[in-house]
């Protein structure tokens, strides 16, 4: 099957996955809120949180993508084999560490969450044990997706993420029905994660060549695959310091209220993110093979991806502004009011910065990860510096200001980068993305807040006819006032073929 068949089929698979997840999440969040509570639901979020918060791929997995597409495109699959033997002893050093963190950090569970009450305390203790338990046999098996993406194998990678949320959904559904609490929630997720392990396991097997090379060593090679990774790493832990901490730093200085209400506005900013990124991830492999053309420009796939995520990101985010506070209330009810400012403020950099991951792909593609590190580091830096102000006197609400602020300078320093180090020509990305369809956008956003005051039907018919009016006000509008020749192309072919 040809790269382009493999890309397209791998997004509709990538969205058929969105569309569980959200579909999902829609109707057992409220569900699972009203059956264990809300301040097991807060604990819920901290608990996966934390876990997150220390298990990640510290940046292996983007360099086995990296590595291997480079090794694939010289014809040395036995390089392939080399490095991942490398790099999978490397995760087993590592996993060995993190098991001893993660026991270390359960002793101190009280000494750190002061907020949390002794029976939420004890509660916590058991779902952050099982929850670690998951992360330790988990963990060595995260560079599979780079693998996969190396191999541009997209739909079988897809497809796995699709029989993973289905599997949750499922699972969850008949723990709710059955009327089991919050521990078995928690094991859900553990066991429709191993599942999922396991399928794409069996795809590398099947669809690829791999055969890994255990006894491999060389010193110089480790050495370039750990100097790529450790600035991935540091970009990583970085991010960690956003999401990931957020409920740590309001279970120790707001309490589980507040983790519960920022857990809402991140499961939207989550759906953002998930939807407008579907595509990204599937480019690597093509910018490194582009940037190793000689004169190999990236800026026409840049903007192309660009205008078209924009499209996308901006029905995301226009929609949760217009819409966002009507749907909130319905979906979750009064106590969670606050959510809504919090959802729109860390939604509404992914607007900015999601259209330019071709060019984020094309710094690690050419190993400026250095650069983007710094700018990570800052982006940390100050969120946890306004987290630690905000969050006791605005709770979390402050910390999705933080979150605002940090992400904004993040996109910021990433287009410095792209200026500075890659010679790529930011203001004519900004001219044919943002400033050509700012007023389509600006259109759009009128007619939501209009169609918003104007039709008063209230419940989830009100918001239905709302939601539905504001898609096809936003369809035409981008359509007619927005989109060029290709881009219409794109929608109009398929439907010729129907």
């Amino acid at each position: 099957m040809s790269l382009s068949h493999q890309i397209k089929l791998g997004a509709l698979m990538s969205y058929v996955a969105i569309a569980v997840n959200i579909v999902s999440g829609l109707i057992y969040t409220p569900w699972m809120i009203n059956s264990i509570g809300r301040e097991n639901f807060g604990l819920y979020t901290l608990a996966l949180s934390v876990i997150t918060l220390f298990v990640f791929d510290f940046g292996l997995s983007n360099a086995v993508t990296r590595f291997i597409a480079k090794y694939l495109a010289e014809g040395q699959q036995e390089k392939v084999n080399n490095c991942i033997g490398l790099v999978y002893r490397l995760y087993i050093i590592i996993d060995i560490v993190l098991f001893a963190i993660l026991i270390g950090v359960f002793f101190f569970i009280p000494q750190i969450y002061q907020e949390l009450t002794p029976e939420e305390i004890e509660k916590f203790k058991v779902i952050y044990s099982m929850a670690a338990m998951y992360a330790v046999v988990s963990f060595p098996f995260i560079p599979v997706n780079g693998v996969l993406t190396a191999y541009e194998c997209f739909i079988q990678l897809k497809v796995c993420d699709v029989l993973h949320k289905l599997i949750i959904v499922g699972a969850m559904t008949l723990c709710l029905l059955m009327g089991y609490g919050l521990y078995a929630l928690v094991m859900v997720n553990a066991i429709s994660g191993v599942l999922t392990i396991l399928f794409k396991v069996l795809c590398i097997k099947r669809y690829t060549p791999l055969n890994i090379s255990w006894k491999y060593f060389n010193s110089t090679e480790l050495k370039d695959i750990a100097d790529y990774s450790g600035w991935v790493t540091v970009i990583a832990l970085a991010q960690r310091c956003i999401f990931n901490l957020a409920p740590s730093i309001l279970g120790a200085l707001s309490g589980s209220t507040a983790i519960a209400i920022l857990g809402i506005a991140m499961t939207l900013e989550g759906y953002t993110y998930t939807f407008s990124n579907a595509l990204n991830g599937m480019f690597l492999p093509k910018v490194s093979r582009v940037l190793a053309e000689e004169k190999g420009d990236i800026m026409p796939l840049m903007v192309k991806m660009g205008r078209i995520q924009i499209y996308m990101v901006g029905l995301i985010v226009l929609g949760v502004i217009c819409l966002g506070r009507h749907f909130i209330l319905l979906w979750v009810g009064g106590g969670f009011k606050e959510s809504y400012l919090c959802a729109v403020l860390i939604i509404i950099p992914s607007l900015f910065h999601l259209p330019q991951m071709i060019g984020n792909d094309a710094i690690f593609a050419a190993n400026k990860v250095k650069q983007l590190s710094i700018i990570y580091i800052i982006m940390a830096v100050l969120n946890l510096l306004g987290a630690m102000v905000l969050s006791p006197l605005m709770g979390a609400t402050g910390i999705c200001f933080s979150v605002f602020i940090a992400y904004m300078v993040r996109t910021i320093g990433m287009d410095f980068i792209f200026y500075k180090e890659m010679n790529l020509d930011v203001l004519h990305f900004f001219k044919e993305t943002f400033v050509r369809l700012s007023i389509p956008l600006i259109i759009c956003l009128i007619a939501g807040i209009v169609l918003n005051y104007l039709i008063l039907i209230s419940g989830w018919l009100g918001f239905f006819v709302k939601g539905v009016l504001f898609c096809m006000c936003y369809a035409l509008v981008i359509y007619f006032l927005a989109m060029n020749d290709y881009e219409k192309s794109l929608i109009l072919a398929p439907i010729k073929k129907l």
